[in-house]
């Protein structure tokens, strides 16, 4: 089971969005994984993700409780990849996301090379992930579908709202949250980079995708315009 499972969307807008797991097995491959699992994260790097996560200690986007809430707009955006990776300090998942299929088939083959020992799950579009094990030369050992969203869907949150909130596996963009962040789009408020930013650091496990985040809040300024 993986928490990005249930990402909303359409085929448009998922056809670029790919997250690359680590994952140990307690009990079996468990020993000595932290090195293997900064290895991983490390590799990652030279093909230009757009996050990093841990599941134990946060993303490259983070939140402060030595700013105020004002400062949160203003402050330095850039992703902090190497706080992610000298944080792994224990057994846990370790992800990496991508914006384009290019780089995730050239990280997976490298990662086949380094043979890390380690459970590697890609989380995209069945058909986009299948195309890159393809072109990598790697066997899929297994797949896992999300069925939807099922009951009284009537009372889930617009398309955009949905779209954003589910970027956060764990909740923690809140329906509200991403409600708030389009209106001020809309209303030339904050910018879609601003918003994506403050989007990131609310997103425990670094599995927020800012890129695909951005084509959303740019679709609905402009259909507001």
């Amino acid at each position: 089971m993986t928490n990005t499972l249930h990402r909303y969307g359409n085929e448009r807008n998922l056809s670029n969005d790919f997250i690359v797991f680590a994952i140990p097995c307690r009990g079996h491959n468990d020993k000595d994984s932290v090195p293997k699992l900064k290895r991983f994260l490390r590799t990652a790097t030279k093909y230009n993700p757009v996050n990093l996560g841990d599941g134990s200690h946060g993303g490259a986007y983070r939140p402060s409780k030595n700013l105020n809430p004002t400062a949160h707009w203003s402050r330095e955006s850039e992703p902090d990849f190497e706080t992610v990776i000298e944080g792994v300090n224990t057994p846990t998942t370790v992800a990496a996301v991508f914006d384009n299929i290019q780089a995730v088939e050239e990280f997976v083959a490298e990662l086949q090379k380094e043979d890390l020992g380690l459970s590697i799950n890609i989380s995209a579009l069945i058909d986009r992930a299948q195309e890159c094990c393809d072109d990598v030369g790697i066997s899929r050992h297994s797949v896992e579908y999300s069925l939807g969203f099922m009951g009284q869907t009537d009372r889930l949150a617009d398309r955009q709202v949905m779209e954003l909130s589910t970027m956060c596996g764990h909740g923690m963009i809140s329906f509200n949250f991403a409600r708030k962040m389009i209106d001020w789009v809309k209303e030339g408020r904050r910018t879609p980079d601003q918003a994506c930013n403050y989007f990131s650091r609310f997103c425990s496990c670094g599995i927020f995708n800012p890129t695909r985040a951005k084509e959303i809040l740019e679709e609905a300024r402009r259909r507001n315009s």
